[in-house]
């Protein structure tokens, strides 16, 4: 029997959601100073929760990192894999069981179909791809099949695709405004379950999210087209979806995503410098302009004037100067 949210909606209740893939950076803290602002500026409750069901990319170094980053931070939450907590287990890896019951009830309904596609066949069917930010849209090759199909593919690699053919989906994103997707046409039925037996992102999130009571989704606006497979899971379900909150990422002076190529910005670099948390989250409200200026503050000396709304919706470019700026000594002011 599949967990129902034990907060009633009015409780606002958010998450800090790691994934231990390698080590947090400075967009990633952003991001996650948003969320935990969101939520404790209404007296909600935050929960942590580590996402590791990627496994060939999981460091197992990184899932204490990530905890003691945020810990720096001055981000706490009330429950995690650290503190326990009534929704527990709060890491993917221990939820196996409720993503395997999960897909069955979606095989009953027929809302999933075995599919041995793989990504080069994918782009190889796509004579005309319609490519999106995320690569050509599913053709459909095995969209005919019914879920007992399975059977005859036993010894056969497949993963299980999602039905979204003529389904559109919208909703009001709390900073980029109103949203609507034709899911079928615009991304195609998209991986619940893998080829290597495990679950995929999209349907863990959902489970877990509403396992835990989760009422506010706040993530990077990357992740904007997951909010529209998400949604079609929860109305699959009968689940409310909770509320979506897509915070524009913080990009390198090349206007690509915050990463390696960018240099070292790891949050864990400025703690083993013995940088002040306070100097990283002045930064990262000045760039949200949620103040003047860059002045060190404290994450939690920023929640009584919080609002979401007043967020920009353009990425924001962080220079090398930015980050030289931040390594400065602790001392210097």
């Amino acid at each position: 029997m599949m967990a129902t949210p034990a907060y009633p909606r009015t409780v606002p209740v958010g998450r800090l959601a790691p994934s231990p893939t390698g080590a947090q950076h400075v967009g990633n803290a952003r991001t996650y100073l948003l969320a935990w602002l969101s939520i404790r500026s209404r007296g909600g409750r935050v929960l942590l929760r580590i996402e590791d069901i990627d496994s060939p990319r999981i460091k197992p170094w990184a899932t204490q990192q990530a905890i003691d980053d945020l810990a720096w931070l001055g981000l706490d939450w009330d429950e995690g894999p650290d503190l326990g907590g009534p929704h527990g287990p709060y890491i993917q890896t221990e939820r196996l069981a409720s993503y395997t019951e999960a897909l069955q009830r979606l095989q009953a309904m027929e809302a999933v179909y075995p599919c041995r596609c793989t990504r080069a066949d994918v782009a190889a069917a796509a004579s005309a791809p319609h490519v999106g930010q995320e690569g050509p849209v599913y053709p459909g090759t095995c969209a005919g099949r019914t879920a007992n199909d399975a059977r005859d593919l036993a010894g056969q690699p497949y993963c299980w695709r999602f039905r979204t053919a003529g389904t559109v989906d919208e909703f009001a994103d709390g900073i980029l405004g109103d949203r609507v997707c034709d899911v079928g046409r615009d991304l195609g039925d998209f991986v619940v379950w893998k080829t290597d037996g495990g679950p995929a992102y999209q349907l863990a999130v959902v489970l877990d999210d509403q396992a835990m009571g989760v009422t506010e989704v706040c993530r990077g606006d990357d992740l904007l087209p997951s909010a529209h497979r998400q949604r079609l899971l929860y109305r699959a379900f009968g689940w409310t979806p909770p509320e979506f909150v897509h915070v524009p990422l913080v990009v390198g002076p090349d206007g690509r995503r915050l990463a390696k190529r960018h240099g070292d910005t790891r949050i864990a670099l400025l703690r083993e410098r013995g940088v002040p948390a306070e100097r990283l989250i002045g930064f990262l409200a000045w760039s949200c302009g949620l103040r003047p200026t860059r002045e060190p503050i404290a994450a939690r000396r920023l929640l009584p004037d919080f609002d979401i709304r007043t967020v920009p919706a353009e990425p924001f470019v962080m220079a090398d100067a930015d980050w030289k700026w931040l390594l400065r000594p602790a001392a210097e002011t």
